[in-house]
């Protein structure tokens, strides 16, 4: 997939020179700035992560601790109408996934009337019947989204996957931002831009609004899997700027179904938990047993309804890619109206057509393991060698149950500064949705990746993808957009702010 064909947030498409009108005033400024100046300012952003410690981990490889995510200085914008649109959909899809959980662990309804096949639920390793019966306080599941967005045309938006469990990044939108304020300024005259720094203050909101009932003053926490996780600094940060307590399973305890946490002071009860620890280490009484990084007893505390959990165990069943080829037919189970934000097309390979067309066109398609994330046990069809199209088709043949297909998309690009200079990258996009008490709100921004290698479609961080900051620009009256909720997050733009 070269460059050529795709869409330019910026420039438009067919290879223009000259940017799209409502980018003027963008590709002014890169105009204008000199490339010199742009790289000793990308630079100065990536010292100060360096300084503040903004790494992740790649498992397996010796200077995992020292690796930053790369940044990149040209921001990508998204224009008021094309963020309502967005937030409707995104809005839509969260409701969704919360009802098919509720659901799925509770009455079936979804089963019975022959939606999906229940071998796709029963079979599937992320779907846990522990919890079934249970019900989260306040019936809420999925907690924090990040829906993975791809744009292939001016109006074109479709999901790529769905994360539902312990979706990360958000540490990156708000430090990108924080980072673009200080060194390009001139941009938050130029633009008026949503504010993405509340986003610690509405996870705190939506974290105590889903307290068992009873809790007048709840005590939340992060549990962490403590400083080796590949993500350990975002869990830190957000414990930080929620001016909460940051744990680990040694620091909590449960007795008689509550949980409590040790302190200098002594014992103090917790209400709320967002949990950084996948499922199966939650709790060692229910899910592994040789699990040192889970709390004994928190499934049944959970059970007893006297701590909610954030996400709630189970989600992966959400979050798994052969449920999200079905995720059209859930959204309008649950809604009664259409998909807003449309699939990408979708081949599972458990069905013998489509893994008859899968295998016959290896080399055009992208593969991916069902359950796999972060760029691992995924196919390139376009750019991967005979070997390894010859591999994933006995891998494929194997297992086919294991595997979903979709077409090599025409990612759009942004201006990306590269080594000559700037040039044209692959990106996606991760917005963040609370889903609290009080209703479901969408982040005015997200984590917008960038595949760095010319050509490359693979954004992720683990395969050397780099980030942008997001604008999301105000509507001409200075109003946020309309959300598709009453709630919405923002206020001042920060432009005002400055």
């Amino acid at each position: 997939m070269g460059n050529g064909q795709a869409f330019d947030e910026i420039m438009g498409c067919g290879g223009s020179t000259t940017p799209r009108p409502e980018m003027a005033a963008l590709g002014q400024w890169i105009e204008d700035t000199p490339a010199h100046e742009l790289r000793r300012r990308q630079e100065s952003a990536e010292a100060t992560f360096r300084q503040l410690g903004i790494t992740f981990a790649v498992y397996g490889e010796s200077d995992a601790s020292e690796r930053i995510i790369p940044f990149d200085i040209v921001p990508r914008i998204f224009l008021a109408d094309e963020w309502r649109r967005l937030s409707e959909g995104l809005v839509q899809r969260v409701e969704a996934i919360n009802a098919f959980l509720d659901d799925i662990y509770g009455a079936r309804k979804i089963l019975d009337a022959g939606v999906l096949p229940p071998d796709l639920i029963f079979g599937n390793a992320q779907f846990r019947p522990e919890i079934a019966g249970m019900r989260p306080p306040h019936g809420i599941w999925a907690h924090i989204c990040g829906i993975d967005l791809v744009r292939t045309g001016p109006d074109d938006f479709f999901v790529l996957e769905d994360n539902a469990r312990t979706p990360s990044g958000v540490s990156y939108m708000l430090e990108n931002r924080e980072a673009m304020l200080r060194l390009c300024p001139e941009l938050f005259r130029e633009f008026r831009v949503a504010a993405v720094d509340s986003y610690p203050d509405r996870l705190l909101e939506t974290m105590k609004s889903v307290a068992p009932h009873g809790a007048m003053n709840p005590v939340c926490v992060v549990l962490t899997p403590g400083h080796y996780n590949s993500a350990y600094y975002e869990h830190s940060f957000l414990a930080d700027s929620m001016g909460i307590e940051l744990v680990e399973a040694a620091d909590l305890v449960v007795d008689d179904d509550i949980v409590w946490m040790r302190t200098i002071g002594g014992m103090v009860r917790v209400d709320v938990i967002y949990r950084r620890i996948d499922d199966d280490y939650l709790d060692p009484l229910v899910f592994r047993p040789d699990s040192m990084l889970g709390v004994p007893g928190l499934i049944a505390a959970y059970a007893a309804g006297n701590v909610a959990l954030l996400n709630a165990p189970g989600n992966g069943i959400a979050d798994d890619k052969a449920i999200y080829s079905y995720m059209p037919e859930i959204v309008k189970f649950y809604s009664g109206g259409e998909a807003k934000l449309p699939n990408v097309e979708t081949w599972r390979c458990r069905e013998p057509q489509a893994l008859k067309y899968v295998l016959d066109n290896l080399d055009k398609v992208v593969v991916k393991l069902v359950d796999g994330s972060g760029g691992y046990g995924m196919l390139v069809g376009p750019t991967a060698s005979k070997q390894e199209i010859e591999d994933f088709r006995a891998a494929l043949i194997a297992e086919p149950e294991r595997y979903i297909a979709q077409p090599t998309l025409a990612l759009s690009t942004v201006p990306t500064l590269a080594d000559s200079g700037l040039a044209p990258r692959h990106v996606d996009f991760r917005p963040f949705v609370l889903t609290g008490s009080k209703g479901v709100q969408v982040v005015p921004g997200g984590l917008t990746r960038v595949a760095l290698k010319p050509g490359s479609l693979v954004v992720n961080s683990s395969q050397g993808g780099g980030t942008k900051d997001s604008f999301v620009l105000m509507d001409g009256q200075g109003q946020r957009p309309p959300m598709a909720q009453s709630q919405t997050m923002g206020g001042m733009t920060q432009g005002q702010q400055q």
